[in-house]
């Protein structure tokens, strides 16, 4: 582990963990089932659960931890486990630019949910955007054998997607403050969104 991704790990990760859980906890109901889709350490999960003790959140990862604060369970990063209608809310927390088709697990989200989708992630618009996202991925991932496929889409695309899936978009937020100054003048900016959608029934 090299000086840069210690200093990620030892703080700038945790104060980004706080600031995601704040920031994701309002967009989720006040109780039931919430699925963490590619929860890590579910450190994150676990926040939430903290702010709002009524709600259950389970995890599942393609590659799971030897410990983790959720109860967590492998799945194939395609097929999600679990019936039709299974959960209030399904989670993605910066998982989907990590598949080669975000599509097939946005798809799985709105079989599973009953409610609502809500995602932190990526957007490629802006100067240089596409060199920060992968280098935040080196420096975040790498030592966890994340696989890195720099899947980053713009928000037109993220935008067509919701429209194509039915889901319907009830919030976007794209000032999360994740970083402290001088950190955040390179990378905040507009590479990082956290979106709310609710899923449409035919």
């Amino acid at each position: 582990m090299n000086l840069i991704e210690k200093v990620h790990g030892s703080y700038i990760h945790r104060r980004r963990v706080a600031v995601l859980a704040c920031k994701l906890t309002g967009h989720l109901p006040n109780s039931g089932k919430i699925l963490d889709v590619g929860c890590g350490d579910g450190l994150l999960a676990a926040l939430i659960q903290r702010n709002k003790p009524a709600l259950a959140v389970t995890g599942i990862d393609v590659l799971v931890r030897e410990h983790t604060h959720i109860p967590t369970q492998r799945f194939d990063g395609k097929l999600m486990p679990f019936p039709d209608d299974s959960f209030d809310s399904v989670i993605f927390v910066d998982v989907l630019h990590h598949t080669e088709d975000p599509m097939v697990l946005l798809g799985e989200a709105c079989r599973v949910s009953r409610s609502s989708v809500v995602i932190k992630d990526h957007t490629k618009n802006g100067f240089l955007a596409e060199r920060t996202l992968r280098f935040m991925d080196q420096v975040g991932n790498c030592r966890h054998n994340v696989a890195l496929p720099h899947n980053y889409w713009p928000k037109a695309k993220w935008l067509s997607a919701f429209e194509e899936l039915r889901l319907s978009l009830r919030a976007w937020n794209p000032s999360l403050g994740l970083y402290p100054p001088p950190l955040s003048w390179l990378f905040d900016r507009s590479l990082h969104f956290i979106a709310r959608a609710e899923v449409q029934r035919r």
